[in-house]
């Protein structure tokens, strides 16, 4: 059954269900789901912060597909999304999608073309060590391995060689990526899934990657330069269908994106980017204490520090106001929280627009100051990445002795 298309934080779909098919959409846990109190076997059910395709398997047999659409333009999120790893983003017109396209086609069709591109010249090839059993000496003998399987026996041997072969990660990533987008829920268009069909053949020499596994690790480099841009979305495509299963009796797969870890994401690498020619470092996710027993952690989202490790400012990424029951400003608390742990005089709340206002708050007998900074995130990326100048601006001691 295919629920309504939703909105992300949009307004909740009425929708005839079961009472079994309601419960096990509410435990998946993608969306918001309750039996309608005004019209008897319906469920209301509204999207929260996960954006994309899911299907939702029932225990009795069946699924339920959701669609679940963002708020801001697919091109927007895609070119949020480049910052989920990387410091550079992608330029404006890599991310250029048709204006009615969904988010998975569209990541589908950028992703063929950028990995038909980096494999025009051929697939790559590296080295890679394999261990292997032989009877003739090449490479190294592990020892330990010999010892143990073989009991001072001088054949076969436990070897250990590097290997020049297409079978590396860049290779495996794009075609677990293919994978991925070929049995993603909804399908996507006959001519990309074309497309992603010519380059899975073309890379089915390459050792699958396995459901539920890692994703295989690749650093960048001059040699693999020309693969990069196909890299960095496969990890996305990658990162976006790991909701596959949970435990109990109800199974999700998809492919989901959390708004708040994208935010998080962009916020905290585009800080940091703007911050990079300036004296000191920056760190996110650090983890500190609050206690002096180094009980009770804390890990706010981004740390500026001086060269020798004092923290200077602290800033957290908001993508919805939190506000939990009997705390409306539970935000302010726990950056309050975060200043007091770290010794700093500035604190710093950033709201997507729409979630939060523009404030600043000096706390009475602490000598701290939060601010509450809004990011537009429906701006060009021009626009983007000078407003995340100007908000980097506040982190820095100078500027913001100046300004304030």
């Amino acid at each position: 059954m295919i629920i309504p298309p939703l909105v992300e934080y949009g307004t909740a779909v009425s929708v005839a269900l079961d009472d079994a098919a309601g419960r096990a959409l509410a435990a998946s846990k993608v969306v918001e789901a309750a039996p309608d109190p005004f019209v008897p076997g319906h469920w209301r059910i509204r999207a929260k912060g996960t954006v994309g395709v899911a299907a939702v398997h029932l225990p009795g047999g069946g699924s339920l597909d959701l669609r679940i659409t963002p708020k801001v333009p697919i091109g927007r999120l895609l070119y949020l999304l480049g910052f989920s790893r990387n410091g550079a983003g992608w330029r404006d017109e890599d991310v250029q999608v048709r204006p009615d396209e969904d988010l998975v086609p569209a990541l589908a069709r950028l992703f063929a073309m950028q990995a038909e591109t980096a494999l025009r010249q051929g697939l790559l090839k590296g080295y890679i060590s394999v261990d292997e059993t032989a009877l003739v000496m090449r490479g190294r003998v592990r020892m330990g391995e010999q010892a143990r399987r073989h009991h001072g026996r001088l054949v076969p041997l436990e070897l250990t060689h590097d290997e020049f072969t297409e079978d590396i990660a860049e290779n495996r990533l794009l075609r677990a990526a293919c994978a991925s987008l070929l049995r993603t829920p909804g399908g996507t268009p006959d001519d990309v899934r074309g497309r992603l069909l010519r380059l899975r053949a073309r890379l089915s020499e390459i050792t699958a990657v396995r459901r539920g596994t890692e994703i295989p690790v690749w650093q960048p480099s001059r040699l693999n330069a020309r693969y990069h841009p196909a890299l960095r979305l496969a990890e996305i495509v990658l990162r976006g269908s790991s909701v596959e299963s949970g435990p109990g009796e109800v199974t999700v797969n998809g492919f989901l994106f959390d708004m708040a870890r994208v935010f998080e994401d962009f916020v905290t690498t585009a800080l940091g980017k703007s911050l990079a020619p300036l004296p000191g470092y920056c760190r996110s996710q650090a983890r500190h204490h609050l206690d002096e027993q180094h009980a009770i952690r804390i890990i706010p989202d981004f740390v500026r520090y001086a060269d020798d490790g004092t923290p200077l400012a602290v800033a957290d990424a908001k993508y919805k106001a939190e506000k939990p029951a009997g705390f409306p400003d539970a935000d302010l608390y726990q950056m309050l929280a975060y200043c007091t742990a770290l010794g700093v005089s500035a604190g710093h709340l950033v709201y997507a627009a729409g979630s939060g206002s523009v404030a600043t708050h000096r706390v009475r007998h602490a000598g701290v100051v939060i601010h509450q900074h809004v990011l537009d995130l429906d701006q060009s990326p021009d626009e983007l990445r000078r407003s995340v100048d100007e908000l980097a601006g506040f982190l820095h001691p100078e500027i913001r002795y100046l300004r304030h």
